[in-house]
């Protein structure tokens, strides 16, 4: 059965890992994702754009283009960069409103806890609601003035 995140792409992302029973398989997916990710400026990876709780650095930065979101980040562990780099794809051009409504239990349809620590699992989350939470500021900001 198909997963139903509300982002095809998340979901084509989310069916592939749960569709291998292997480990490996899953954790080599997810490094080859890593691998993908464009790499962030390191000037650019500041305190407030950091994710809190997660046990490596990990940055992300969402920002709205026309009506969409689109996200930029790194992470100093190949692991969770990959990880990071399923979200990024997942959730980039989606809608604000999309980001929020996406539920966080697509992270066990992946199967991915059995392969991840309690705190990398953790950081997993840590980093999908961080998004989400940025998601919502940009919603609420005031759009630009027509004059």
């Amino acid at each position: 059965m198909a997963t139903r995140t509300g982002s095809d792409a998340l979901d084509r992302m989310v069916d592939r890992l749960s569709g291998t029973s292997d480990p490996k398989r899953r954790y080599e997916y997810v490094l080859w994702l890593a691998k993908k990710l464009q790499p962030m400026p390191a000037d650019e990876q500041t305190e407030a754009i950091k994710v809190k709780g997660c046990v490596s650095q990990v940055f992300v930065r969402g920002q709205l283009d026309n009506g969409t979101m689109q996200w930029v980040g790194d992470s100093d562990a190949l692991i969770t960069k990959g990880l990071l780099a399923m979200l990024i794809e997942g959730l980039s051009g989606l809608t604000p409103a999309q980001v929020q409504a996406v539920d966080p239990s697509f992270i066990a349809a992946t199967g991915l806890q059995a392969s991840l620590t309690p705190s990398r699992a953790n950081g997993f989350l840590n980093i999908f609601r961080t998004m989400q939470a940025q998601a919502q500021a940009l919603e609420q900001m005031p759009g630009p003035v027509n004059s």
